[in-house]
Parts: C-alpha cells; structure tokens; sequence
C-alpha cells in the first residue's frame, strides 16, 4: 500500500485544520467542558461545511467520501481540541448502522438531518453488567400487529438522551440457540413515549458529550425500523465496531498529537537551571518517545482506514489500531503533563484535558483487553 495522501484528501486534511483553528476557541472549549456543555454552534458549522457524514451517500447529504477522509478530519479535530473534537466526531455515533445495513428509506430519512447537523446519532448496544459482552441481551422487542414493543435498558450511551434516534441491539428470538443469533437491530425515535434518559454521573473526561442509561418501557415502533434483516443484529454490531474502532484510533491519534504539540511549545520557552527545557538530553529523549509512538499510531489507523476503504476489513488489524493509537494517546498525554510539571496539572495549560479524554478511547469501543483477545485470536487461528 502507498501511505502518501492523494490531493483530495491532503485539502480535506488542510480544510479541516483550519476550520478547527478558526472555530475551537481555547478559553470556550475550558468553559464547555466545566459546563458539560454540547458545542452546539460548532457542531452545526462543521455540518454546513461537510464534516459531518462525509462517508454518507450524496442522498444523504454526505460526500460519498471513505472512511480514511473521516479518520483525517477527525484526527484534525482532536489534534486542536481533544474534547470538542470528539464531540463532533461522535455527532453521528451509530449512524453506520444503517449507512452500512438499513433501507434506503430509512437512509434518506434518518442519516440526511444528522449530515445537516439537526440531530445527534446513538448506537445502544451495551447494557448494565454485561459490558463487552453483546452475545446475549436482556432488551427484547417482540412482534406485535406491526409494530415493535421494546422493553429493557442499555447504559454507557454515547450522546444518550441528546440523540435524535438509536440504533437498538434487542432479542427477537428469546429461543435461538447460540442467543446471538436472536439479535436484530432496530432504530427507534427519541421521543417516542415510554424511552427515559439518565445521565450516567459525572465522569473523568469526554465532558461536551453526554453519556446516559437509556430505559425502554413498552416503546413501540413500526416493523419497517427493523435494520437489515432479522436475527443479523450481532454481526451487524461487529461490523460496526471494526468501523468505529478505526475512527478512535483516529481520535487517539489526534488527541496525542494534540498533548505533544503543547509540551513541545512549552519546553522550547520554559528555562531551568539556566537553559531551555528542550535543550537536555532527557527531555529531547522524551520528545522522540513520544514522536515516534504518534508517528506509529498514525500509520496503522491509516492502514486500518485504508484496508476498510478497499473492502478488506481484518479485524486484527482494527484491533491493533485501536489499541496501539489509545496506549500511545494515554502515554503521551501523561508525558505531557510530566513536561509541563505542575502548569501541566493546571486546566489553563490543556495538557490534563488531554489526558483525561485519552483515556476514554482506551475503554469504549471494545477495552484494550478485548483488542488483545480479538488480536491473539487472529494469530492463533492463522497457525493451526
């Protein structure tokens, strides 16, 4: 494969930068984040420009565009701003769902306002206890006349309670024998009546987005929300994860970038014992550490992105994006903040946002311990 971006995505790359130079105020983004504040403003000018589903079908106003366009726009993103650029990179957070697997009427309707910047997207798989584990679920959806009854409740929701509608992993099957080959994935309107949204409490970071429990209670939906066909939901729920995995990465990516970027502007300025921090050995040592573990994050999130763009989803190769690009997010981050010394436990000087939102990427989609076995998996299959 050739690493070197084509122009297109270079002025995708560059279009990108400058909107989050021109839009991700420093002092806004530290009062959104104290607030737990959505970037509501921002959000709706990144949609106006195209950030915002670029991988979505021109019908829906998308671009038509792969997923490495996304993975640069995002690592953009975050690279200036670690917290708001998550928030729009998650606006459409399950989307794919029915972009990969849904109707064209459900495309149309659904995908097209979340590419205008009019509703969120949420994906609501995982629920209370179970956590990784998607194979077999309490939240049922039984057929009844021509609509769907749900009933159950999913935690840890991305944009949950802000979302315009969510991509729903239910049991359709209670008898089906694996339980996973019961799972279907329905889309379900937000304001439906009987759904509740609780905010899970506060958190350590990833504060502009909200992140809820959602409780289903006798929620009914037309049979024609049903996404892709029934009894396919977990494979569906798989392959969404290869995707949005890849897309972390992406945020890690930036995210350390991002951190890096501030610890170096500071050590060239920033004088002890008579010279600039940059100038001793240990420091320098550091800097390259650190410069070479970004460098080897981007490359494999762009390989991953490249593969799935040319239809070769390796779920090892999405495994060890995500988790190689979210260790070196956190490790860097940390480091930055040992440059910085204490200014770097102070919220004026970013670094410890940094941190505290690289952190998250190295749980959700799937923890590091799920990457490693998806990983070990691959290997050990490819040697019997």
């Amino acid at each position: 494969m050739d690493f070197e971006l084509d122009k297109s995505q270079k002025e995708i790359q560059k279009a990108a930068r400058e909107f989050a130079r021109g839009e991700f105020d420093k002092d806004l983004a530290q009062e959104f984040d104290r607030k737990h504040e959505f970037p509501a403003k921002i959000w709706k000018k990144a949609a106006d420009l195209g950030f915002i589903g670029v991988h979505y079908d021109e019908a829906c106003a998308g671009q038509d565009l792969g997923m490495l366009e996304n993975v640069l726009i995002a690592e953009e993103f975050c690279s200036k701003d670690s917290t708001i650029g998550s928030a729009l990179v998650l606006a459409g957070y399950g989307s794919e769902c029915i972009l990969r697997f849904g109707s064209e009427a459900l495309k149309i309707k659904w995908l097209t306002p979340v590419a205008e910047g009019k509703i969120l997207s949420a994906a609501a798989f995982t629920e209370p206890g179970r956590g990784s584990d998607i194979t077999a679920l309490d939240t049922s959806a039984l057929r009844t006349g021509e609509k769907w009854v749900i009933n159950g409740t999913k935690n840890f929701i991305t944009n949950g309670g802000r979302a315009g509608f969510y991509c729903v992993l239910c049991q359709t099957d209670a008898g089906a024998d694996p339980s996973y080959k019961g799972l279907s994935m329905i889309l379900v309107e937000a304001d439906q009546e009987g759904i509740n949204a609780t905010d899970v409490g506060p958190k350590m970071g990833f504060h502009m987005s909200a992140t809820a429990e959602i409780n289903f209670r006798d929620v009914r939906v037309p049979l024609s929300n049903l996404i892709g066909e029934e009894g396919k939901g977990f494979y569906q729920a798989l392959e969404f994860y290869e995707e949005s995995r890849i897309l972390t990465a992406a945020q890690a990516v930036g995210t350390a970038q991002g951190a890096f970027d501030r610890a170096l502007a500071y050590v060239k300025e920033r004088q002890q014992f008579g010279k600039k921090i940059a100038e001793f050995q240990v420091t320098q040592h550091k800097l390259a550490e650190m410069a070479t573990k970004i460098e080897l994050a981007r490359l494999i999130t762009y390989k991953a992105a490249w593969s799935f763009d040319h239809g070769r989803i390796d779920p090892k190769l999405t495994s060890m994006a995500k988790m190689y690009a979210t260790r070196a997010a956190v490790e860097v981050a940390d480091e930055s903040i040992q440059l910085l010394g204490g200014y770097g436990y102070m919220t004026e000087y970013e670094v410890e946002r940094f941190y505290r939102d690289a952190k998250i990427t190295e749980i959700y989609q799937g923890t590091k311990e799920v990457q490693k076995n998806t990983i070990a998996g691959a290997i050990l299959s490819k040697r019997k």
